[in-house]
């Protein structure tokens, strides 16, 4: 039986190499966005997590400022009573913008003429080419007692109303800024319904109300879990909407993380922890998103 040449059981360089080039291939891909990643988003987090480590006025490590989130004072959890408000005005928020923007979007998406669409679509979200302050300058200009909105009711007959500094201010507003996105969101997916299958629900003797639940949310339900998730998050860590139209006790997370770090009294340490809170909340719900979302988009499938 012949041997084989040395040529035979030799590496060829050029293998070599071009395996090298192959493992380089994704490294090369990933680098841009995971700089990116790494730089502007785990280093910082990383920075706040030591700094909420950090009790103030000590320089070892320790959990006093997590301890003081659960704070309790005047028979009342302060902080805690924060986080809620902020999360209850989160879900309110994406309650209306639901029940508003789907509307909206099944108009923009099966109803309009689609040679209106995009130009309809594109008026719509106009305000977001504006500054979210401005527009909650505009809003206070509408709200408060000598505003736009009292002096049309006053103007008609009516009474004025006074929901400036108050959280039904803060909460007109923060529908105002983020209805936009869930109608954006719905939109993509209402613009992918298969009307046949309306018409054939209909053809079933399915009424208005059975082919809405039965056929038409089952195709749209990743647009919705997408759109919720996304409007709950924002909400969630709003800043300027609870700043400028609500009151003392209207605050939320961010308004109390601003104080922390720029306030009079100011604990960046206590900030951080605050800070740790709200990243922990919103990766909370993108776990969920990605988890149920993706199995709910098989499941209908």
């Amino acid at each position: 039986m012949p041997v084989n040449s040395t040529s035979d059981i030799t590496p060829d360089p050029s293998q070599k190499s071009v395996r090298r080039l192959k493992w380089l291939e994704p490294v090369a891909l990933l680098f841009p966005s995971g700089f990116w990643l790494i730089a502007f988003l785990i280093i910082p987090t990383a920075f706040i997590l030591i700094q909420s480590l950090v009790p103030l006025g000590k320089t070892e490590f320790g959990l006093d400022n997590y301890q003081r989130v659960f704070e309790y004072v005047g028979g009342n959890f302060i902080y805690l009573v924060v986080v809620w408000r902020s999360l209850l005005y989160a879900m309110i928020t994406t309650g209306f913008c639901l029940v508003l923007g789907f509307p909206v979007a099944y108009w923009l998406a099966v109803i309009a003429p689609k040679r209106w669409r995009n130009i309809l679509l594109l008026l719509f979200v106009l305000p977001l080419w504006t500054s979210s302050l401005l527009r909650s300058y505009a809003w206070i200009t509408i709200l408060r007692p000598t505003g736009v909105l009292n002096t049309f009711l006053n103007f008609i007959g009516l009474s004025g109303i006074n929901v400036l500094n108050k959280a039904e201010g803060v909460i007109i507003g923060m529908i105002y800024t983020y209805l936009p996105y869930m109608v954006l969101v719905l939109y993509t997916s209402l613009e992918r319904l298969d009307l046949r299958l309306l018409e054939a629900a209909a053809d079933l003797g399915a009424n208005a109300k059975q082919t809405f639940w039965q056929v038409t949310v089952p195709q749209v339900s990743s647009g919705i879990i997408a759109g919720s998730a996304l409007v709950s998050i924002t909400s969630f860590s709003d800043y300027i909407n609870p700043q400028l139209l609500g009151g003392p006790g209207s605050r939320t997370i961010a308004s109390i993380i601003e104080l922390q770090f720029l306030g009079a009294s100011s604990n960046r340490g206590f900030g951080s922890a605050l800070s740790m809170v709200l990243i922990l909340a919103v990766t909370i719900v993108i776990a969920l998103l990605i988890k149920y979302g993706d199995r709910r988009v098989v499941s209908d499938g």
